[in-house]
């Protein structure tokens, strides 16, 4: 997945996961949920490991302005 920041010209390329997880969050999902479905196939990966790549991974999106910020839990 590809996205394009048309204000600036950038493109950001994500990998399968970043790709898997975006489309999780624009079908709905939390960010909870989505560390809870990646957990499941990661091959025993701790979650709180999982969980901190997807809040990385929205941290940066957002710092891009490529999405809005998560709200505070």
């Amino acid at each position: 997945m590809v996205l394009l920041d048309e204000r600036a010209g950038r493109y950001w390329q994500l990998n399968s996961t970043g790709a898997r997880v975006l489309r999780a969050l624009l079908d709905g999902d939390t960010p909870d949920q989505v560390t809870d479905a990646l957990t499941a196939t990661a091959g025993g990966v701790p979650r709180a490991r999982v969980a901190a790549d997807v809040h990385g991974l929205l941290t940066r999106l957002a710092a891009a302005r490529l999405t809005e910020p998560a709200p505070a839990r």
